[in-house]
Protein backbone atom coordinates (compact mmCIF):
# COMPACT_ATOMS: atom_id res chain seq x y z
CA UNK A 1 0.00 0.00 0.00
CA UNK A 2 1.41 3.31 -0.70
CA UNK A 3 0.98 5.26 2.28
CA UNK A 4 1.05 9.24 3.28
CA UNK A 5 2.01 10.64 5.96
CA UNK A 6 0.13 14.13 6.72
CA UNK A 7 1.41 17.31 9.50
CA UNK A 8 -0.99 20.00 10.20
CA UNK A 9 0.58 23.18 10.49
CA UNK A 10 -1.32 25.94 10.01
CA UNK A 11 0.18 29.40 10.65
CA UNK A 12 -2.71 30.93 12.96
CA UNK A 13 -2.50 29.30 16.05
CA UNK A 14 -3.94 31.69 18.77
CA UNK A 15 -3.30 29.94 22.07
CA UNK A 16 0.75 29.86 21.41
CA UNK A 17 1.76 32.26 18.52
CA UNK A 18 3.84 29.95 15.83
CA UNK A 19 3.78 27.57 18.12
CA UNK A 20 4.01 24.80 15.16
CA UNK A 21 7.53 26.45 14.17
CA UNK A 22 8.40 27.00 18.17
CA UNK A 23 11.85 26.46 18.81
CA UNK A 24 12.26 23.71 21.16
CA UNK A 25 15.44 22.47 22.13
CA UNK A 26 16.89 23.61 18.55
CA UNK A 27 14.47 22.63 16.50
CA UNK A 28 11.20 24.32 15.38
CA UNK A 29 8.45 21.86 17.03
CA UNK A 30 6.66 20.48 13.65
CA UNK A 31 10.88 18.93 12.63
CA UNK A 32 10.44 16.35 15.39
CA UNK A 33 7.30 14.87 13.56
CA UNK A 34 8.87 15.61 10.43
CA UNK A 35 11.97 13.53 11.34
CA UNK A 36 10.13 10.67 12.81
CA UNK A 37 7.89 9.99 9.99
CA UNK A 38 11.13 9.59 7.66
CA UNK A 39 13.08 7.56 10.09
CA UNK A 40 10.28 5.34 10.71
CA UNK A 41 10.47 4.07 7.08
CA UNK A 42 6.75 3.44 6.01
CA UNK A 43 6.05 6.23 4.40
CA UNK A 44 6.15 7.28 0.59
CA UNK A 45 5.21 10.73 1.27
CA UNK A 46 5.66 12.96 4.29
CA UNK A 47 3.51 16.67 3.78
CA UNK A 48 3.78 19.30 5.85
CA UNK A 49 -0.22 20.94 5.50
CA UNK A 50 0.17 24.38 6.00
CA UNK A 51 -1.52 28.20 4.34
CA UNK A 52 2.13 29.01 5.26
CA UNK A 53 5.15 29.73 3.02
CA UNK A 54 7.58 30.62 5.68
CA UNK A 55 6.18 27.24 7.54
CA UNK A 56 6.37 25.23 4.15
CA UNK A 57 9.88 26.66 4.01
CA UNK A 58 10.49 25.12 7.37
CA UNK A 59 9.16 22.05 6.73
CA UNK A 60 11.28 21.41 3.04
CA UNK A 61 14.71 22.18 4.96
CA UNK A 62 13.97 18.86 7.33
CA UNK A 63 12.74 16.81 4.29
CA UNK A 64 9.05 16.97 4.26
CA UNK A 65 7.10 17.14 0.46
CA UNK A 66 5.50 20.38 0.39
CA UNK A 67 4.46 21.17 -3.37
CA UNK A 68 1.65 23.41 -2.40
CA UNK A 69 0.08 25.18 0.35
CA UNK A 70 -3.19 24.75 2.30
CA UNK A 71 -6.59 26.46 0.72
CA UNK A 72 -6.72 29.58 3.13
CA UNK A 73 -10.43 28.37 3.70
CA UNK A 74 -9.24 25.27 5.45
CA UNK A 75 -6.86 27.90 7.43
CA UNK A 76 -9.59 29.08 10.26
CA UNK A 77 -10.03 28.25 13.73
CA UNK A 78 -13.17 26.44 13.05
CA UNK A 79 -11.41 24.17 9.75
CA UNK A 80 -11.39 20.87 9.88
CA UNK A 81 -8.03 18.37 9.79
CA UNK A 82 -9.98 15.95 8.21
CA UNK A 83 -11.00 18.44 5.37
CA UNK A 84 -7.63 19.77 5.34
CA UNK A 85 -6.30 15.80 4.91
CA UNK A 86 -9.26 15.22 1.91
CA UNK A 87 -7.80 18.72 0.38
CA UNK A 88 -4.18 17.27 0.16
CA UNK A 89 -5.10 13.68 -0.91
CA UNK A 90 -7.16 15.65 -3.53
CA UNK A 91 -4.22 17.98 -4.74
CA UNK A 92 -2.01 15.18 -4.61
CA UNK A 93 -4.46 13.46 -7.40
CA UNK A 94 -4.37 15.87 -9.65
CA UNK A 95 -0.54 15.88 -9.95
CA UNK A 96 -1.29 11.74 -10.35
CA UNK A 97 -0.11 10.82 -7.28
CA UNK A 98 -2.62 8.59 -5.08
CA UNK A 99 -2.43 7.02 -1.47
CA UNK A 100 -4.53 4.06 -0.21
CA UNK A 101 -3.51 4.68 3.27
CA UNK A 102 -3.38 8.07 5.09
CA UNK A 103 -1.92 9.01 8.32
CA UNK A 104 -2.37 12.13 10.55
CA UNK A 105 0.41 13.12 12.75
CA UNK A 106 0.04 15.95 14.88
CA UNK A 107 3.22 18.36 15.19
CA UNK A 108 2.23 18.87 18.60
CA UNK A 109 3.31 15.41 19.64
CA UNK A 110 7.50 15.85 19.39
CA UNK A 111 7.51 12.77 22.10
CA UNK A 112 6.19 10.04 19.64
CA UNK A 113 8.93 8.85 17.40
CA UNK A 114 9.44 6.58 14.67
CA UNK A 115 9.07 3.31 16.71
CA UNK A 116 5.76 4.37 18.10
CA UNK A 117 4.72 4.79 14.43
CA UNK A 118 5.90 1.32 13.16
CA UNK A 119 4.19 -0.60 15.74
CA UNK A 120 0.99 1.26 14.88
CA UNK A 121 1.56 -0.14 11.22
CA UNK A 122 2.15 -3.38 12.84
CA UNK A 123 -1.30 -3.20 14.52
CA UNK A 124 -2.92 -2.40 11.21
CA UNK A 125 -1.23 -4.65 9.72
CA UNK A 126 -1.95 -7.70 11.88
CA UNK A 127 -5.52 -7.03 12.42
CA UNK A 128 -6.36 -5.71 8.72
CA UNK A 129 -7.59 -2.94 10.24
CA UNK A 130 -9.37 -0.05 8.95
CA UNK A 131 -8.05 2.58 10.93
CA UNK A 132 -5.65 2.70 13.83
CA UNK A 133 -5.60 5.28 16.84
CA UNK A 134 -2.95 5.92 19.31
CA UNK A 135 -4.15 6.29 22.65
CA UNK A 136 -2.72 6.46 26.37
CA UNK A 137 -4.14 5.41 29.38
CA UNK A 138 -6.12 8.06 31.42
CA UNK A 139 -3.59 9.97 33.45
CA UNK A 140 -6.47 10.15 36.31
CA UNK A 141 -9.21 7.85 37.55
CA UNK A 142 -12.48 8.66 35.83
CA UNK A 143 -13.80 8.18 39.28
CA UNK A 144 -12.56 11.11 40.54
CA UNK A 145 -13.76 12.98 37.49
CA UNK A 146 -16.82 15.12 37.19
CA UNK A 147 -18.93 18.15 36.16
CA UNK A 148 -19.19 20.98 38.14
CA UNK A 149 -22.14 22.70 39.67
CA UNK A 150 -22.19 26.47 38.06
CA UNK A 151 -22.27 27.64 41.98
CA UNK A 152 -19.45 25.76 42.42
CA UNK A 153 -21.20 23.22 44.90
CA UNK A 154 -19.35 19.74 44.77
CA UNK A 155 -22.49 18.36 45.88
CA UNK A 156 -22.58 14.34 44.40
CA UNK A 157 -19.30 15.44 42.66
CA UNK A 158 -18.09 11.99 43.84
CA UNK A 159 -19.88 8.98 44.41
CA UNK A 160 -17.73 7.88 47.84
CA UNK A 161 -18.76 3.96 47.45
CA UNK A 162 -17.28 3.33 43.57
CA UNK A 163 -14.07 5.49 45.13
CA UNK A 164 -11.31 2.76 46.16
CA UNK A 165 -7.74 1.97 45.93
CA UNK A 166 -6.27 3.14 42.18
CA UNK A 167 -4.68 -0.22 42.16
CA UNK A 168 -8.50 -1.73 41.91
CA UNK A 169 -9.66 0.91 39.14
CA UNK A 170 -10.47 -0.08 36.18
CA UNK A 171 -7.93 1.10 33.79
CA UNK A 172 -9.55 3.97 31.19
CA UNK A 173 -7.84 5.40 28.10
CA UNK A 174 -7.83 8.71 26.16
CA UNK A 175 -7.27 9.74 22.84
CA UNK A 176 -3.49 11.03 22.69
CA UNK A 177 -4.09 12.58 19.23
CA UNK A 178 0.08 11.42 18.35
CA UNK A 179 -1.13 9.00 15.54
CA UNK A 180 -4.44 8.60 13.19
CA UNK A 181 -3.82 5.62 10.24
CA UNK A 182 -6.91 5.02 8.47
CA UNK A 183 -7.23 3.78 4.79
CA UNK A 184 -7.59 6.78 2.05
CA UNK A 185 -11.06 5.32 1.19
CA UNK A 186 -12.79 5.66 4.96
CA UNK A 187 -11.35 9.22 4.53
CA UNK A 188 -12.56 10.34 1.77
CA UNK A 189 -16.47 8.69 1.95
CA UNK A 190 -16.60 10.09 5.31
CA UNK A 191 -17.21 7.17 6.65
CA UNK A 192 -17.01 5.99 10.60
CA UNK A 193 -13.38 6.46 11.59
CA UNK A 194 -14.25 4.12 15.12
CA UNK A 195 -16.23 1.29 13.72
CA UNK A 196 -15.62 -2.72 13.94
CA UNK A 197 -12.53 -2.39 12.15
CA UNK A 198 -10.91 0.61 13.92
CA UNK A 199 -8.29 -1.31 17.01
CA UNK A 200 -5.91 1.06 18.99
CA UNK A 201 -2.49 1.42 19.44
CA UNK A 202 -1.73 1.87 22.95
CA UNK A 203 1.44 4.62 23.99
CA UNK A 204 2.84 5.39 27.37
CA UNK A 205 2.23 8.84 28.98
CA UNK A 206 5.95 9.70 27.93
CA UNK A 207 5.41 9.33 24.04
CA UNK A 208 2.09 10.95 24.68
CA UNK A 209 2.64 14.55 25.29
CA UNK A 210 0.11 17.11 23.33
CA UNK A 211 2.06 20.33 23.19
CA UNK A 212 -1.27 23.20 23.50
CA UNK A 213 0.50 25.50 25.70
CA UNK A 214 4.03 27.35 27.62
CA UNK A 215 3.90 24.87 30.36
CA UNK A 216 3.90 21.78 27.91
CA UNK A 217 6.74 22.74 26.10
CA UNK A 218 8.64 23.62 29.85
CA UNK A 219 7.85 20.11 30.30
CA UNK A 220 8.78 18.40 27.11
CA UNK A 221 12.12 20.20 27.24
CA UNK A 222 12.67 17.99 30.47
CA UNK A 223 11.68 15.17 29.15
CA UNK A 224 13.80 15.54 26.15
CA UNK A 225 17.16 16.29 28.32
CA UNK A 226 16.36 12.84 30.11
CA UNK A 227 17.49 11.47 26.88
CA UNK A 228 15.44 8.19 26.77
CA UNK A 229 13.71 6.71 24.03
Amino acid sequence: MRNIAIIPARSGSKGLKDKNIKELNGKPLMAYTIEAALESGVFDCVHVSTDSEKYAEIGRQFGADVPFLRDAELAGDKSSTWDALRYVVQEYRKRGKEFELVTLLQPTSPMRNARNIREAYEVFEQKSADAVISICELEHSIQICNKLGENGSMYNFIDSNKVGARQLSDTYYRLNGAIYIQKTELLMNKQNFYNEKSYAYIMDQRHSVDIDNELDFLFVETLMKDNKD
